[in-house]
Formats: structure tokens, sequence, C-alpha cells
């Protein structure tokens, strides 16, 4: 019989795997029913696994639908256009992550247990980043003659205004996904993706059809428009209501939110000027050619990095709510992110030339060899990830700024050794070596840094961990917030 499931007996008092009385004919179908009903009996009140997979479906969702958007761009729009455009909208990304102080992140790890602060939290992270990104852009558009010259139409009236507008309201756009993913909504993030990526290639088609010259960049800023409204009226109408709701012990207000997200921003900094500088450094060494080859190269390799990030917030948003069972959480994503990855990594690695060709013949000629390097790298990359979220939840912040400037340093300056070596080829080989140098002393100190759970049963007959052993899960104890932020004893007080 299968566990979790009760059975069904007939007149004869008989019982079967399936969820038929007997006698039955136990098919296929009845008995793949029964298993899919246990599990979820069993599992389906467990978010981590949930949640992280859909989060990592709304990255790969995000990218594939981005790179329909900007193939549908090429065919209605002059390359001149499309190469503006593209250059003026990844200004604006920065920018807005610039100035939005990754409060993101900040908000996947302190809403979990804000309880009747959530709003409030939520509102402030909102005006920090429209402060601070409408500052960015503001600035940027002053310097635009000396860093920029190419990107001056941006400095008209009516067209800077919309560029501002596009700065602050991306940085919306992402502090939505991070407020969903805290609030344990992962499937509106999916929701919201979609919405803008459909949003942005319904008003390119209309642009296009009424020979509107921006259209990429005004589809682009509508959809933002639309995705905002909607996504924030079901936030504050549902989401954040219902969570506040559900506290019923009344947390207190995060502290020390401004010192954490000051030092996850420096470490985040240290990721963007990586991926900043390796394009640079591709392009001054090998040529324009060369450098288109690499980044098509990497935005397929770092769909794999995004969705492993991806899953990470799960780990966050479920450690945050229970402190407690973060070994036990962080151990099972890694052994399910892992596997995972070896599946995709696997076919990016067999079919990277075949992938490359979509974009033509020099793309699977020149890139194929950095793709595969390039996507091996995201593997000992799961435990540089799966350590940063530890860090992010035990609030360790030396930590997790030392790790996130070790692996930008080490990829910057392998880049700079291999690439005149090696070429292209060397820069793959760079992404490689640097998250093996970290990825394999973290595996090799694993139980210091992640202790595994005691399995032995207490005498109530449950696990350390809380687990109970027919399987059902009691609701969690209230951690020491002191403990688990690793504040020795004496200081606690």
């Amino acid at each position: 019989m299968i566990p979790g499931l009760a059975p069904r007996t007939d007149a004869s008092a008989r019982t079967c795997a399936c969820p038929e009385p007997l006698p039955c004919e136990c098919s296929y179908l009845s008995l793949l029913r029964a298993r899919v009903r246990s599990v979820r009996l069993r599992h389906g009140s467990e978010p981590l696994l949930r949640n992280g997979h859909l989060l990592a479906a709304s990255a790969v969702l995000a990218a594939a639908l981005g790179s329909v958007f900007w193939i549908f761009a090429t065919r209605w729009y002059s390359a001149e256009t499309v190469g503006l455009s593209y250059a003026a909208i990844s200004a604006a990304t920065l920018l807005s992550a610039l100035g939005r102080f990754n409060l993101g992140d900040v908000l996947v790890r302190f809403l979990p247990a804000a309880g009747r602060h959530t709003r409030a939290l939520l509102l402030r992270c909102y005006l920090v980043s429209a402060v601070f990104s409408t500052l960015a852009a503001g600035v940027f558009l002053l310097l635009v003659p000396w860093i920029a010259p190419g990107l001056g139409f941006l400095r008209t009236p009516l067209v800077a205004c919309a560029f501002i507008g596009m700065t602050f309201g991306y940085s919306l756009f992402v502090l939505q996904d991070g407020a969903l993913t805290g609030l344990r909504r992962p499937g509106w993030v999916l929701g919201e993706n979609a919405l803008f990526a459909a949003a942005k290639t319904v008003m390119l088609m209309l642009c296009a059809v009424l020979a509107i010259g921006s259209g990429i960049l005004v589809s682009w800023s509508a959809a933002l428009v639309v995705s905002i409204v909607v996504t924030n009226a079901v936030l504050f109408r549902h989401a954040v209501p219902a969570h506040q709701r559900a506290d019923r012990t009344g947390a207190p207000a995060p502290e020390r939110v401004m010192r954490y997200a000051m030092a996850d921003y420096l470490g985040n900094l240290s990721g963007i000027a990586a991926y900043s500088v390796v394009p640079l450094l591709v392009l001054n060494q090998l040529g324009a050619a060369q450098n288109a080859y690499y980044s098509l190269a990497w935005v397929i390799a770092d769909t794999l990095y995004v969705a492993a990030f991806s899953m990470g917030s799960s780990l966050v948003v479920e450690a945050a709510r229970a402190p407690e069972r973060l070994g036990e959480h962080a151990r099972r994503m890694l052994r399910h992110t892992v596997l995972l990855l070896v599946c995709a990594v696997a076919v990016v690695v067999v079919a990277a030339p075949w992938i490359l060709s979509l974009f033509g013949a020099a793309y699977a000629a020149n890139g194929t060899t950095v793709l595969r390097l390039m996507a091996l790298s995201a593997l000992p990359n799961v435990l540089l990830s799966v350590a940063i979220d530890v860090s992010r939840v035990r609030r360790a912040l030396r930590w997790l700024i030392s790790l996130q400037f070790a692996f930008a340093i080490l990829v910057v300056v392998l880049v700079a050794v291999l690439l005149p070596l090696l070429g292209l080829p060397g820069v793959g080989l760079a992404w490689l070596l640097a998250s093996s140098a970290l990825g394999v002393p973290l595996l090799l100190t694993l139980p210091r840094w992640l202790p595994a759970p005691k399995r032995a049963p207490a005498a109530d007959g449950t696990a350390p961990d809380g687990t109970v052993l027919d399987g059902t899960a009691p609701d969690p104890a209230p951690a020491d917030p002191a403990a688990v932020e690793g504040i020795p004893p004496e200081r606690r007080a």
C-alpha cells in the first residue's frame, strides 16, 4: 500500500494500492493516480521545491520571450534603430540596478517574516528605488555627451522623460518580483513576466504598423506601465493583506535592514562589474564580431545561472520563515538544483552547435566551445549560489560580500590572462575555473558551513528537525534569531 493513501475496501475487506475498490483491474493509470495522490498528500504543503520550480520557469520564460521580442524587432526595424534602442534599454536597466540598491533581494529575505509590517517595508523600498533610480537616470543624461555620445537622442525633452520613467519603472518591476517571491506567490511572478513579454510584443507590432520610429522604446515602456499597474493591483489588494492577516504573533519590524541591504548591494555591484567588464575585454582584444559571438553564448549560459539563482530565492524565503530548518532546506535545494542543472547542462553541451546555428553559421563556428565551457561552469556555481543564499538567511554579511567579490575578481583576472592566450575559448575556461575555484572548496567544507540535520528520532517520535516519523511536519517553534545569525550566547543580551 502506498504511504499516506487511505485504502478502500470492498465487501470482502480486501485492499489494493490503487484508489479503486476491489475487485479492480489495477491498471497502470490507476496505480499512477494513486502514486501522484500519495505524493501530493505527503509533499503538497512543502513549497520549497514547488516555488523554486515556478521561479526558475519564470526566469526561463522571460529569457525565451525576450528573445522573441528582439527577433521581431530585427524584422521590423533597421539594424541601427535596433542597436540604439538596445543600448538605451541596457543603460536603463543598468541604472535601475545601481539605483534600487538590490532591494528586490532584500524583500525576498525580510518579507516572509515581516507580518503586519509588510506594506510599510514594501512601500519604503518602492520609494527609495524610485528616487535613486530617477537620480541615476538624470545624472546619466547629463553625462551622455561625454560617456555615450551615440545616445544623444535621449536628451530631447520628451525622450528624456520617457527614459527616466523607464528607469525607475524597471526598478519597481524588479521589486514586484522580489515582493511576490517573498510572499510565496511564485505563480504570480510567472504571470507578471508573461504579461510584460506579451504586452511589449503586441505594442511592438502596433508601433511597426503605425510606423513609429521609436517603437522599440515605446513598446518596452508601455509594457512596463501595464505590468506595474496590474501587478501592484493584485499585490496590494490580495497578497499583502493576506500576508498581514496571517500574522498571528505580532512579528516585530525587521531590524538592521539597511545594513543588510548595503552589504548585499556591494556584493551585487561586484557581479554587475564582472558582467560589464568581460565584454569590454573581449571587444578590445578580439573585436566586435567575436564579442557578438561571446555575448550570445553568454545570454544562453546565463539562463542556467539565473535558474539556479531563482531556485535559491525559494530557499531564502522558506529559511526566513523557518530558520531552524535552514540546513535541511539548503541541502535539499542543493541536491535538487544540481540534478536539474546536470540535465540542462548536458543538453546545452551536446546541442550547442545546433542552438547557435539558429542565429547563423558564424555563431556556431565561433561560439560553440565558449558556450559549452560556460554551461559547464554553471554546475560548480550552484554551490556558490547556495552558500550566498545561506549567508543571506544567516545575515553573515562579511561572508556574503567576500563570496561575491571573490568570484567577480577571479572571473575578470582569469579572462584577462587567458583571453590573449586562447582567444574566445579562454573566456569560457575563465568562467569554468572561477566557478570551480570556489565551488570545489565549498563542496569539501560543506559539513562546516552547512551541517547536516541530525536524523536520530527524539523520545516523542519526531526527528530533531521537527519532522514526525509518519512524514508530516508540525508547526515550527519560534527560532532564536540570534542563534540563527551566529551571535555568541554571551552577546545576545
